[in-house]
């Protein structure tokens, strides 16, 4: 008995364990939630508690106040605009984990921003064009918007593309984390689709409202609930029904619904179908997703059964709610995904036996994930950006290849056949007034066909990486200020057609492997950089640039101390002239000097003209001595 015991503990155990592991990792540390208020120059708290943070620091453009608060958030009061100069493509990058998020965007105007006038613009997630706002956008129905997209980099990017009809306006960004297998439809999603709201509405409600309104799950990301009251036309043969009791399996990982949705319903009369018509946009995949439950307590299995029909093409026929859902009271959740080459979408509910009864029901479009851009060219241009001080009005945000329809300027893109992924194929930033450089980053870009960055005011040397593009067709850096010698590297590049490098300032010898590619037929622009030579310039003095400049600056000191040493020199000469010269000044001196002199020529002279003659060293008396 007490082996029996421990056996049953430990399969107790056991199977704790497991349930725990299957329990999603994140679960027990609730979800990732990020709420923005755009243009706020401080963090506020909204309904329900929500922290709402500015967002300096996340994007460029400019703050502006909302003209008319909007029901759905009317905490919101400020808004984010982007003119002109700001650029063609503005983004916000909002650090998040790697997961699945919900992403809901508030869009509105003002004076400041539009004076007044609806902007037209496209918005776009993580690469994918996901949005285009056309006239009419701002009533109350389309001014939000929300789409499920998975972040697979750490960071969620929304971006606002200017379509030419006014700025771009944004007053707040919300992402919040949901369950990563959430609307699981077989295939992955995070590389396929962006699931972009169409219509999520919960029937028979009284009022719209978030998840949050009804004390959802914020695993359920919060999710806005719109009442179908609206979509009926006025006398309509349809009724609310509704039962504040509790409904079992609503909140089952990894779909999570708040359980109002399942408290109230649409009813019609028996026998009478009941349908929603919905535009869409043609030629897309929709998901739809059904929910019902059986709110009358005296149905029976068999009593309530009909057929769910999209577009006249039955997905769910025989829908018995209490026989699928195991009884009232108990959510039942449907799924289809179907092609729609219309404009419109139509859900129909055709009785079988008894009354329609429709709880609440949500329709996405799948929008396909356009490919991004290959890392390296990514990383490689962002790093051009700041090199080369590319200005804030050319945009370079976001990813510069996707959405196809919003290129970075001056960027031409390639598809790469083998990974399927963007290459960048093309810069064109002539004119442009660039005064920075450019970067060894620029050998990166290993698909790049042509360069051209001519009439600007760049600066530095050519790097040595250039000598990895070996695709390379024509490079144009002429008319800027770049110095330095040519790299030999570039004589590497057996493509190269075009090479235009002329009135720059540029000085060395040109490399041989470079004369040798003009010679075969590449067109070659070396003019107007005075210090280059080499063939067919000038002839190179036999030293190397190092060796010239060591010789120029031996023969400069050279020169200068010999000057010194000279000075010197000649200034002691001049105090010692200077010292000898003074006495003699004197009268008295100079007669001196003169007698001296003659005394001492006198007697050099006659020493060898007159022999002596000897003389009585006594003279007579009264006589004098002739040689005195």
């Amino acid at each position: 008995m007490r082996v029996g015991m421990g056996a049953l503990a430990f399969s107790l155990v056991a199977c704790l364990l497991v349930c725990i592991s299957r329990l999603p990792p994140v679960a027990a540390q609730g979800p990732w939630a990020v709420r923005i208020a755009c243009g706020a120059t401080a963090d506020t708290h909204g309904a329900n508690g929500f922290l709402w943070s500015k967002d300096r620091d996340y994007s460029g453009g400019s703050a502006a106040s909302v003209a008319l608060n909007n029901h759905k958030a009317p905490q919101l009061n400020t808004l984010r605009y982007f003119s002109v100069s700001d650029g063609g493509e503005n983004c916000y990058n909002i650090t998040v984990p790697v997961g699945h998020y919900l992403i809901r965007l508030y869009f509105t105007y003002g004076q400041e921003d539009n004076a007044g006038h609806e902007p037209q613009f496209d918005v776009s997630i993580e690469g994918t064009l996901v949005y285009s706002l056309l006239p009419g956008w701002s009533s109350d129905d389309n001014n939000y918007r929300d789409s499920l997209a998975f972040v697979n980099d750490g960071a969620a990017t929304i971006c606002f593309h200017s379509s030419g009809h006014g700025n771009p306006a944004v007053a707040s960004i919300e992402v919040l984390q949901i369950f990563n297998q959430a609307y699981n439809r077989g295939f992955n999603a995070s590389e396929e689709f962006i699931m972009r709201t169409v219509k999520r509405v919960s029937a028979g409600a009284e009022k719209s409202g978030f998840g949050s309104d009804f004390l959802a799950d914020p695993w359920g990301g919060d999710r806005y609930w719109e009442s179908d009251i609206s979509l009926f036309l006025p006398g309509s043969a349809v009724k609310p029904v509704s039962a504040n009791v509790t409904i079992n399996n609503t909140a089952v990982y990894p779909n999570i619904y708040p359980q109002a949705i399942f408290q109230t319903a649409t009813s019609a009369n028996p026998g009478q179908s009941l349908s929603y018509t919905l535009p869409v946009e043609s030629n897309l995949q929709y998901s739809i997703w059904f929910y019902f439950a059986e709110l009358a307590t005296f149905v029976e299995p068999g009593d309530r059964i009909f057929d769910i029909l999209v577009n006249d093409q039955p997905v769910f026929p025989n829908v018995d709610v209490i026989a699928r859902a195991g009884g009232v009271f108990s959510a039942l959740i449907l799924n289809t995904t179907m092609l729609v080459p219309g404009k419109t979408l139509t859900v129909t509910f055709n009785p079988r036996n008894g009354n329609i009864a429709v709880n609440a029901f949500e329709v996405y479009a799948l929008v396909p994930t356009e490919a991004q851009t290959v890392n390296t060219n990514l990383w490689a241009l962002q790093q051009l950006k700041q090199s080369l001080n590319i200005p804030v009005r050319m945009g370079w945000n976001g990813d510069p290849c996707v959405p196809q329809l919003h290129p970075w300027y001056g960027v031409d893109c390639k598809r790469d056949t083998a990974t399927g992924l963007w290459m960048i194929d093309g810069l064109d930033l002539s004119s442009q007034g660039l005064r920075g450089f450019l970067g060894e980053q620029i050998g990166s870009l290993t698909g790049l066909l042509n360069l051209n960055l001519s009439h600007n005011l760049l600066q530095g040397q050519i790097p040595s990486s250039v000598g990895h593009l070996e695709s390379l067709l024509t490079m144009d850096l002429s008319y800027n200020q770049v110095s330095g010698s040519i790299p030999a590297s570039l004589g590497n590049l057996t493509k190269l057609q075009k090479l235009f490098l002329n009135n720059n300032l540029l000085s060395g010898e040109v490399p041989h492997n470079l004369i040798a590619g003009s010679l075969q037929g590449a067109n070659l622009d070396i003019s107007d950089n005075k210090d280059l030579c080499g063939v067919g310039i000038r002839p190179c003095s036999q030293h190397d640039h190092g060796t010239k400049a060591g010789v120029v600056v031996g023969v400069l000191l050279g020169s200068l101390l010999a000057v010194l040493v000279g000075y010197i020199f000649y200034k002691r000469r001049q105090n010692t002239a200077r010292a000898q010269r003074l006495p003699r000044d004197a009268p008295y001196a100079k007669a001196r000097t003169t007698f001296v002199r003659d005394v001492q020529m006198a007697r050099t002279v006659l020493t060898g003209h007159f022999k002596p003659v000897y003389r009585d060293p006594t003279p007579a008396s009264g006589q004098a001595n002739p040689l005195l």
